[in-house]
């Protein structure tokens, strides 16, 4: 029962997180609407009646409240259907200049769109302060043992080996094979090698193991090799940890919408879904591995938030900023109906994929109970 007893712990070290990158994000859609000449409202880290909280000299209500698994902006003529842009409420011309939904459409946009934006920002510049001071970790190509049985040793590859490529994009570390490997499950790779004075094409498919780790349990790829070494670390000059910074954050997000995809199209198991659950023990887990592990945690769920935030659901920041560029083509805001339509499309879309993942989670603690 040592996963029941963890839980209160789990549960800290989830909200902690979860709190941080609620505030970026909201905050993110906060400083645009005020940079937009929009009167905030309320600026809120959870749902329901609030806890406390205090208004600042221009009138926004900063709060905590009760449920604190999300947050929102409440922005002055948001009220009603605020999809649809100005829909003529009578007000006078100074409320007016400071309403939402009396702003353009490049300008709402900007304000949905800064939301997800700044949870980018927020992984970059984390990113970019831990290659500045800690520097980018390099681990041997070179392979020290071929698992016997392994789609390795049925490709001809050697101890002694190096990779130097896959799929024809050169890498430096070890690391990159791992990632890619794990990500792409069992797709045809064609690895670049230079045994001796040889450079070699090997091809060979992955196999597809059931592994545990902080994420749960996953299902990824494997080709059974083992580095040669156990790595440097290489000191980043300011405008390389920039760089270095931006490339991993590019990588994490293509390996993100990678991963939705083979969820739609099935080639990865739904029962790997987690929800709020299964994101505390995630967090709790990765505390205890130590400060970076956490942060970088922190890194990848600020980013998961950011893509998933940008999905064209209704309900979502993606969903208003599909309705708004359908507005864009045809001139004009879609109808109060349809609108209606598809935010209830969304919200049912949202809550029966939190039920299913909060299923998922249940079902794994549960297990996890049992055997401990």
């Amino acid at each position: 029962m040592q996963i029941l007893a963890a839980i209160p712990q789990y549960g800290f070290w989830f909200l902690l997180l979860l709190t941080v990158l609620i505030f970026v994000h909201e905050m993110g859609h906060f400083l645009v609407a005020r940079w937009c000449g929009v009167r905030v409202e309320v600026f809120s880290i959870g749902f329901g009646p609030e806890l406390v909280g205090y208004t600042d000299r221009l009138g926004t209500r900063w709060r905590f409240s009760m449920v604190p698994l999300g947050g929102y902006v409440r922005m002055f003529g948001q009220e009603g259907n605020a999809l649809e842009g100005n829909a003529g409420v009578a007000r006078s011309p100074e409320d007016q200049a400071v309403a939402f939904d009396g702003k353009s459409l490049w300008r709402r946009a900007a304000i949905v769109a800064a939301g997800p934006v700044a949870n980018f920002v927020f992984a970059f510049v984390v990113l970019a302060i831990i290659f500045a001071s800690m520097g980018k970790a390099l681990q041997s190509t070179e392979i020290a043992k071929v698992e016997p049985g392994s789609a390795a040793e049925q490709a001809g590859l050697q101890a002694g080996d190096r990779i130097d490529s896959i799929n024809g994009t050169a890498i430096e570390s070890f690391d990159e094979i791992r990632n890619y490997v794990v990500l792409h499950l069992d797709a045809p790779l064609v690895l670049g090698v230079a045994r001796g004075q040889q450079n070699l094409t090997i091809k060979l498919t992955p196999q597809i193991v059931e592994e545990s780790s902080i994420f749960g349990v996953q299902h990824v790829g494997r080709i059974g090799i083992r580095s040669a070494g156990e790595g440097k670390i290489v000191k980043l000059s300011l405008p390389e940890s920039i760089a270095e910074a931006f490339n991993a954050t590019y990588d994490m997000s293509s390996a993100i919408l990678t991963g939705i995809g083979q969820y739609v199209t099935g080639k990865r198991s739904s029962g790997e879904i987690h929800g709020a659950v299964g994101m505390a023990q995630m967090a709790g887990e990765a505390a205890k591995a130590g400060f970076l592990t956490y942060i970088s945690l922190a890194v990848m769920i600020s980013i998961n938030l950011g893509l998933v935030n940008l999905l064209p659901i209704p309900m979502l920041d993606g969903g208003h900023l599909a309705f708004y560029a359908v507005e864009a083509i045809r001139g004009r805001p879609l109808g109060a109906r349809a609108q209606e339509w598809g935010l209830r499309l969304g919200v049912a879309f949202v809550l029966s994929l939190m039920v299913f993942a909060t299923w998922n989670d249940l079902k794994s603690l549960l297990i996890k109970a049992l055997l401990t």
